[in-house]
């Protein structure tokens, strides 16, 4: 069976947690996912993504886990970080992908998406 490829596996994640708006796309020539016209995740390299989220939760994921989550000199002060994917699991991408939805996801969107959510 042929390895699923890092969109393939955001995709995948997005689907399960049931987020709406999400479409595949393009970020900067390389696959993304997009909720609604607003990027929150691509693929950066084989097996590493950039997703989106606020400064201070990127800082707190950079020192929690510096295997899993770094940056370049590129992305200092930018509100996203890089995500090695062949080192974090399903479980806790899931929540990062759902995370950085609701970061870049319209108001309405999100507060729709939350209310659904605890229903």
């Amino acid at each position: 069976m042929a390895r699923e490829s890092e969109i393939e596996r955001m995709l995948r994640l997005c689907a399960k947690l049931g987020l709406p708006e999400v479409t595949q796309s393009t970020s900067y020539g390389a696959p993304a996912v997009k909720v609604k016209t607003r990027n929150f995740a691509s693929v950066r390299g084989q097996q590493e993504m950039v997703l989106h989220c606020p400064l201070e939760q990127k800082e707190l994921l950079m020192e929690m886990a510096p295997d899993i989550y770094w940056q370049t000199d590129h992305f200092r002060g930018w509100p996203g970080l890089l995500v090695r994917l062949d080192i974090i699991g399903d479980e806790e991408l899931a929540i990062r992908l759902e995370d950085a939805w609701r970061f870049r996801a319209p108001k309405r969107l999100a507060d729709a998406y939350a209310t659904a959510a605890r229903a």
